[in-house]
């Protein structure tokens, strides 16, 4: 089947059922994540674990896309935190943070993250989300942008829509038992299209799924969550209320990105009018794209991802 060459790490293609609880097995907890990492407790029952590297004037919040953790960020973080505090969580159900039968929708998410900005006593987070991470951000921003001073979206979605028609295509291909069948050529293949030309060091991340993938139980929590979450995303649109957003925002892109658009349902669409929608939708943002980059924009060119971060920060 076509679709399954589809079957990604992050958001726009992928998509529920039941999830069986369980706390962090064991093969998740023996990965080596790159900084120390802490944990936080939030809302009684979440535990989120993240890191914490560097000092400076502005705080940065780092948040992953579907089916990653905060590895994604570790270039972001080696070639930031010289100059700013930069911290990345694992979302709830993700990584090393707890796991359970969770909602799995983007207000879901964004209470938790606010509920760990609280925990910390963050102020005027900088909130940088990719992929489904940047819908959450979105969706933070909206319902409590209190907390936060800008936006930085790294192929975010959310901006892309879909109709009642595709949320049936979704619920159909993209199911608990598609995700378990994909085979380690499949794997290898959906992690590779994330990127422009995958770097071998980004080969651990191919490495931990097929880890995970060894340990029945995580697996099945993982091939469970993954459907959830991406229903999740399209329940609870967010292109609409772009014009809402009252926060600066810059919106990074890849130019090779071969997630967004969904080439599946809209093969006339591109990721150039992708990202003018958001900064036409967004009053005020800017609107960056970057060769040789694919979906994984802040990995294939870590340098001038960092430099266009720094330089937003920085604006006068």
């Amino acid at each position: 089947m076509r679709f399954l060459q589809y079957l990604t790490l992050f958001p726009i293609i992928l998509l529920l059922t039941s999830c069986a609880t369980a706390q962090n097995p064991a093969t998740v907890t023996t990965w080596n994540y790159p900084f120390n990492v802490h944990y936080a407790e939030v809302n009684d029952s979440v535990r989120l674990a993240y890191v914490d590297e560097g000092t400076g004037p502005e705080t940065l919040l780092f948040l992953h896309g579907l089916g990653s953790n905060l590895q994604a960020w570790q270039k972001t973080i080696a070639g930031l935190s010289n100059d700013y505090r930069c911290i990345a969580l694992d979302l709830p159900g993700y990584g090393k943070s707890s796991q359970g039968d969770y909602a799995f929708g983007m207000s879901f998410f964004a209470n938790q993250v606010a509920a760990f900005i609280e925990s910390l006593g963050l102020k005027e987070v900088t909130l940088v989300g990719h992929s489904m991470g940047g819908q959450v951000a979105i969706t933070l921003a909206l319902q409590q942008p209190k907390y936060l001073k800008q936006l930085v979206l790294a192929a975010p979605a959310g901006l892309e829509t879909f109709s009642a028609e595709n949320r049936v295509f979704f619920a159909t291909y993209v199911q608990p038992h598609i995700v378990r069948a994909a085979t380690e050529a499949q794997i290898e293949a959906n992690f590779a299209m994330n990127f422009y030309d995958m770097p071998e060091d980004a080969r651990f991340m191919v490495e931990d799924r097929l880890e995970m993938r060894e340990d029945s139980q995580a697996y099945h929590y993982y091939s469970e969550m993954i459907p959830r979450c991406v229903l999740g995303m399209l329940d609870e649109p967010v292109a609409d209320r772009l014009a809402a957003l009252d926060l600066p925002t810059l919106l990074i892109f890849g130019y090779e990105d071969q997630l967004i658009p969904n080439k599946l349902l809209h093969p006339e669409l591109s990721v150039e009018a992708v990202g003018e929608f958001g900064q036409q939708s967004i009053q005020g943002s800017k609107l960056v794209f970057l060769n040789e980059a694919g979906h994984f924009v802040q990995w294939d060119q870590a340098q001038a991802f960092n430099n266009e971060v720094r330089a937003f920060i920085e604006k006068k």
